[in-house]
């Protein structure tokens, strides 16, 4: 982490900025596999701690949070543990690609981050965000720039004053091959800044 913090506060003062005010972030990771990607589900467009809360009344209703265990479950007790009907299709969608091995989830750390998204891509339900933050968090690829999150979004309209997301993009390419890190100090000053804290 050091040798990537170094080069974006050489690239950027923006990152001497936030680590002058809020410190250095912690850099989060989370497990692979198919519990992560559901839970990453859930947290599409609501709280971390809201979907957290739905994960926990949904992996209650099964022995373990395999795929095969949850697609025994019905649309009804996904719904009584707080899945929309959307999230539900999603969830069950990532279920039935795993357990008819039209996605292998142990294979994706030899892929390249582009062979990760066409792979995830194709399952109804998973777009860029969520394959975003399940490279950075599990696979823990240095290069993503999550322009898909709000947080990030905001957070770079207020420092530094770009508005429009290819300008983002383009802006953004100074701090490869450390986007990773760079979003992870950009969520460290959304949530400090608010006085949040989040277990990812």
């Amino acid at each position: 982490m050091k040798e990537a913090l170094d080069f974006l506060l050489e690239k950027d003062p923006v990152f001497k900025r936030i680590i002058d005010q809020y410190g250095l972030p912690i850099i989060p990771k989370r497990p692979q596999g198919f519990a992560t990607l559901a839970l990453l589900i859930l947290e599409q467009q609501v709280s971390i701690d809201s979907a957290k809360a739905t994960f926990v009344k949904l992996s209650a209703k099964v022995e373990a949070f395999q795929p095969h265990e949850l697609l025994s479950l019905s649309d009804e007790e996904f719904r009584n543990a707080g899945v929309s009907r959307q999230k539900t299709s999603y969830i069950k969608a990532l279920a039935t690609a795993i357990v008819n091995k039209e996605l292998d989830l142990e294979s994706l750390p030899e892929k390249s981050s582009q062979q990760v998204r066409d792979e995830l891509i194709k399952i109804k339900g998973i777009g860029n965000w969520t394959i975003d933050v399940y490279l950075m968090f599990c696979l823990q690829t240095p290069d993503i720039i999550p322009l898909g999150d709000i947080a990030i979004i905001n957070t770079i309209k207020e420092l530094l004053d770009i508005h429009d997301k290819l300008e983002m993009e383009t802006y953004a390419e100074k701090w490869s091959p450390h986007r990773s890190i760079a979003s992870f100090v950009l969520w460290h000053y959304y949530l400090e800044k608010r006085g949040r804290k989040t277990n990812y």
